[in-house]
């Protein structure tokens, strides 16, 4: 009896121990993300050195666990960009993203695996490990300096895309060369017919899931902390699910938050149970909570990350780091500059300065860090392979973090001229009003504002609207009559219009109502104004 009060007199002490240790890392947090606005260094940096700074008066050792980040803190990161991105503009760059993704990692993985394999002497197997694990790109530290700099949007498309993609893919690969590892033999073609039965199986799970999920999350809009709960139980389960499939859980958590998140843009007819929209307020409501989830999950991460990193081991192995990081980096410009020179002939070209940013861009982060730490003690040189993963880790995010904000602005390719922050002003009081009008007229259509009401509240934001309208139709006029082109900036709204029209032909192609050479000939000249439209 004695000795059972002790052990749980002891697990309290080690409770309240870790309830100071997160208490201590929110205040350094807050700190943090004070400091770093008005230093302007990225927040993600500024976590790593401070968990760096705080490592030894923590009264309690903490480290990051590889499983705790892969099944938990992976899917909500993973989802939270999903939701958040608009799969119009996704689809208008998928030909760049998935070069990158694709090929892409296969090249960075090859180029890295053979520089630390003949740099090193390391076997094969460890530096092709190593080779994965340093061709992930953290989309979170590269989104976090873009705030620093306005950057054109389809370039933050492409990053955050080849991000969301790019993972799955080390991933698949990943799994592979351990599979390899055990067994000893894996020929090419089972790896690809794995690598493709593992990917689109993945997809398929987060479709089906997706799916379903979306019924029950219009039918719970007037809940919206129902609503917040289906979706982290749809992010969670999906990843759960094709783990247990031995599928790709990346690829179907992605794709059950493309769905769920472009709810609005799906196919008439898509959506099991109408109607298809929702409620403004229930949807502010999940965002944000996302945001939250995943600003919360980064916090701990980069913090557990300087934590999880010791000086004097970096120190000691840092020939060893500054070859590794010249390793992924070859990797990086094989794989960026050459795939998207083919770009050119058949999409829209990335311009050179983008493809710069997308070279140093290569930041590393908190899934390389865990997929290190996962690998099996079994493996020769584990020790040493950690310390070099995390020693590149740390030069990747204070050095390419910190240094890309200023390339970016050397490149001059930042959006922020006084015309385009004037015109947004106008599309944001104009986009603001009538989102306002439309949850009017959905209240008024629910009995729950009278019409005067009604009338009054929309007539004050109809004021608005004619506003802004006007100055735009006036701006257009003036740049019509100087023989111009408008600003470019509105090329965006010109996109997703030529978008819009091919989906409609699609939609009559399904339906039998226009044949296939009218569709084909018509969508041709579309794709023709979409090739011809600036890069926003």
């Amino acid at each position: 009896m004695t000795q059972l009060i002790a052990t749980v007199e002891r697990e309290q002490g080690r409770f309240a121990e870790l309830v100071t240790v997160l208490i201590i890392l929110l205040l350094v947090a807050t700190i943090v993300a004070l400091l770093s606005r008005r230093l302007r260094i990225p927040y993600v940096t500024g976590l790593v050195l401070a968990g760096l700074a705080i490592s030894e008066f923590l009264p309690r050792r903490v480290g990051l666990d590889s499983s705790l980040i892969i099944n938990l803190f992976l899917p909500i990161l993973l989802f939270e960009a999903a939701i958040n991105t608009d799969i119009s503009r996704l689809r208008s760059t998928l030909k760049p993203i998935l070069l990158l993704a694709g090929p892409g990692v296969v090249v960075a993985v090859g180029v890295t695996a053979v520089g630390l394999k003949f740099g090193l002497r390391l076997e094969w197997i460890p530096a092709l490990l190593v080779g994965v694990i340093l061709a992930i790109t953290d989309t979170v530290s590269v989104i976090a300096v873009f705030k620093e700099v306005s950057v054109p949007s389809r370039l933050i498309t492409i990053v955050e895309g080849e991000s969301l993609f790019n993972d799955g893919i080390a991933l698949v690969l990943f799994s592979l060369i351990l599979k390899f590892n055990t067994t000893g033999s894996v020929s090419v073609v089972e790896g690809i017919q794995e690598l493709g039965v593992t990917i689109l199986g993945g997809l398929a799970v987060g479709i089906t899931l997706g799916y379903l999920g979306i019924g029950l999350y219009v039918q719970s809009d007037d809940d919206p902390l129902s609503s917040i709960l289906l979706t982290v139980a749809i992010a969670l389960g999906a990843f759960q699910l094709s783990q247990w499939l031995g599928v790709s859980g990346v690829v179907a958590v992605v794709g059950a938050g493309l769905l769920v998140g472009n709810l609005e843009r799906l196919p008439i007819g898509a959506i099991p149970k109408e109607p298809r929209s929702i409620s403004a307020s229930s949807r502010i409501t999940v965002l944000s909570f996302w945001e939250y989830a995943g600003f919360g999950v980064n916090t701990f991460i980069f913090l557990l990350i300087g934590l999880e990193l010791s000086v004097p081991t970096l120190w000691n192995t840092l020939p060893a780091v500054l070859l590794a990081v010249l390793a992924y980096q070859a990797g990086r410009f094989l794989a960026v500059y050459p795939l998207l020179a083919i770009v050119r002939s058949i999409d829209r070209p990335i311009p050179l300065q983008w493809q710069h940013v997308l070279f140093l861009g290569n930041i590393k982060g908190s899934l390389s860090m865990a997929l290190v730490l996962s690998l099996p003690p079994s493996l020769p040189g584990r020790e040493a392979l950690i310390a070099i993963v995390f020693g590149a880790v740390l030069l990747s995010l204070v050095g390419q973090a910190l240094s890309l904000p200023l390339f970016v602005k050397r490149l001059n390719i930042t959006h922020g001229s006084e015309t385009q922050q004037w015109i947004e002003g106008l599309q944001s009081q104009l986009m603001t009003a009538k989102a306002a009008q439309e949850e009017l007229d959905t209240l008024l259509n629910a009995g729950v504002l009278a019409k005067s009401i009604y009338e009054e509240m929309r007539s004050s934001y109809q004021v608005k609207v004619a506003a802004a309208e006007r100055s735009l139709r006036e701006f257009y006029n003036r740049r019509g009559d100087k023989g111009s082109r408008v600003e470019p900036r509105f090329d965006a709204v010109r996109r997703r219009l030529l978008l819009a029209e091919k989906n409609a032909l699609s939609d009559a192609l399904r339906k039998r109502i226009l044949s296939e050479d009218i569709v084909r000939s018509r969508t041709r000249t579309i794709d023709q104004q979409l090739l011809n439209l600036e890069d926003d």
